[in-house]
């Protein structure tokens, strides 16, 4: 008797040990974001998200996906759009996501998206809509296809988020206004119907750098620049980077130091300061009297060794379709398992009938 109220109180313990671990699994909180597939991240991305991505798994309960169906609102060219959604989904893989350990999917797999999307859309305001800045700014660069589907994108934001039910949304300055048309449909949603949705916030990371243009200092590296000099996308090869560093615009001085009127220089210790971990000061002691020339072409190097790993996991992850295919599947089966039960919910509660 002694010995199974022994092997009871044991097993009792463990199961207390079992149920304390699965609440530390339920305090984990939840963080979603999506990249369409037009284009390669810049360095600037890199540094103020992606490479705290990795980290961020075993903090998070981490979703990221291909937002295939957003770049629809622009004509694309089918077989371009079908290679740049796997390249996608492969750089995510590459920059350090786990698919074991995050929700990895491509938009368009899951149909709960374009669902959700049309009963939001019939709770977003028409006023609101046409005031989303990326609407004007879109009609505005694509004046013969100016659709629908470029009007009601944020409804289709929204429910990307909204199924997943996260606490945080990595957001730039150009979705803030969509994350927030996000939270005024949930505020609305829930007024009426209760408690359906959880209230997203924006996610801030705890460390970041603005990134600068390289050829432009005063304004933000992106990746739509018409000068390729101005910015580095993290699969340029070594070689590109050393030299697009080499022509970075600095100023008429000599001296490596981070001060009001250097905004080139700068620029390049922020990117050095981040990519190595020194500090300022450090830098400025470690190229004093060595002018210009030798700081950006160490910064070149730095860069281009940081990013190694990224480009030789994305050519290796390339070279196998047969793998990227099945992670991708799966990732939508699992996305399909979570969504559906927002949706069902979202269906019963505005009066769909169940099947």
């Amino acid at each position: 008797m002694k010995e199974e109220k022994g092997l009871k109180e044991e097993k009792d313990m463990k199961g207390d040990k079992g149920m304390e671990e699965e609440k530390k699994q339920e305090r984990k909180k939840v963080i979603l974001s999506g990249i369409q597939p037009t284009g390669i991240f810049t360095l600037g991305n890199y540094i103020g998200a992606i490479r705290n991505w990795g980290t961020m798994q075993e903090e998070y309960h981490c979703a990221y996906f291909v937002a295939d169906l957003h770049s629809l609102t622009v004509r694309q060219e089918p077989a371009a759009l079908r290679r740049q959604s796997l390249e996608a989904f492969a750089l995510l893989l590459a920059c350090g996501i786990d698919p074991e350990k995050s929700l990895v999917f491509i938009q368009s797999h899951v149909h709960s998206h374009a669902e959700l999307s049309w009963i939001l859309s019939c709770y977003s305001p028409f006023g609101a809509l046409s005031r989303m800045t990326q609407f004007k700014d879109k009609s505005a660069r694509h004046a013969d296809n100016v659709n629908a589907g470029l009007f009601t994108y944020p409804a289709l934001m929204a429910a990307d988020i909204l199924l997943y039910q996260p606490d945080y949304v990595p957001v730039g300055e150009d979705q803030r206004q969509h994350l927030e048309f996000t939270r005024d449909i949930v505020e609305h949603f829930n007024g009426i119907y209760g408690n359906v949705f959880r209230m997203p916030e924006a996610y801030i990371p705890k460390t970041g750098a603005r990134v600068m243009s390289l050829q432009d200092p005063t304004k933000k590296m992106s990746k739509s620049d018409t000068n390729p000099n101005a910015f580095i996308t993290i699969l340029d090869e070594p070689n590109v980077i050393v030299n697009k560093f080499r022509r970075a615009v600095t100023d008429s001085e000599t001296e490596v130091c981070f001060r009001e009127g250097k905004d080139g220089i700068n620029n390049l210790m922020t990117i050095y300061s981040v990519i190595t971990g020194l500090s300022f000061e450090q830098i400025e002691k470690d190229f004093a009297g060595r002018g210009y020339g030798d700081f950006k072409a160490e910064v070149g190097d730095a860069v281009a060794e940081k990013l190694r790993p990224i480009r030789e996991n994305f050519a290796r992850l390339m070279q196998d379709k047969a793998y990227l295919e099945q992670q991708y599947r799966k990732g939508a089966e699992k996305a399909a398992a979570i969504s559906e039960r927002t949706l069902a919910k979202v269906k019963k509660k505005v009066g769909l009938l169940m099947p």
